[in-house]
C-alpha cells in the first residue's frame, strides 16, 4: 500500500511564504514524476508544478519565479517553495506522484497516488 502525506500548509499574509511537503510511503520501487496541484473553491483541479526522478521541472505559468519544487529521491519527499504568495494562490495543495510498487500478487504496478490535500490561505 502506497501513501502520500502533505503537511506545511496554513495562513499566511500576501507576499509571505510557505513550503509544503510531501512524502510518499510503502512498497515503492519507483517514483516518476511527483507534483503539486491545487483547486481553489468553484475551480478544477490544476497543475502547479511537477519534477521527474531526473530532476526537470515544470511550472504553471502564474507560478514561475515565486514557487520552486524540489524532491529528494533518496527519502522519497517533494517540497514545493512558495514565495510572493497572493491572495489567488489560496487553494487546497494535492500532492502527486506516479509510483511504480510492487502488489500483493507480486508483480510490479504503476499508478497515480494523491495525497489528502493540504489548505493554503493567503489573506491579510
Amino acid at each position: 500500500q502506497v501513501q502520500l502525506v502533505e503537511s506545511g500548509g496554513g495562513l499566511v499574509q500576501p507576499g509571505g511564504s510557505l513550503r509544503l511537503s510531501c512524502a510518499a510511503s510503502g512498497s515503492i520501487f519507483h517514483i516518476h514524476t511527483m507534483g503539486w496541484y491545487r483547486q481553489a473553491p468553484g475551480k478544477e483541479r490544476e497543475l502547479v508544478a511537477h519534477i521527474t526522478s531526473g530532476g526537470m521541472t515544470n511550472y504553471a505559468d502564474s507560478v514561475k519565479g515565486r514557487f520552486t519544487i524540489s524532491r529528494d529521491n533518496a527519502k522519497n519527499t517533494a517540497t514545493l517553495q512558495m514565495s510572493s504568495l497572493r491572495p489567488e494562490d489560496t487553494a487546497v495543495y494535492y500532492c502527486n506522484a506516479v509510483i511504480t510498487s510492487l502488489s500483493g500478487s507480486g508483480q510490479y504496478v504503476s499508478q497515480d497516488y494523491w495525497g489528502q490535500g493540504t489548505q493554503v490561505t493567503v489573506s491579510s
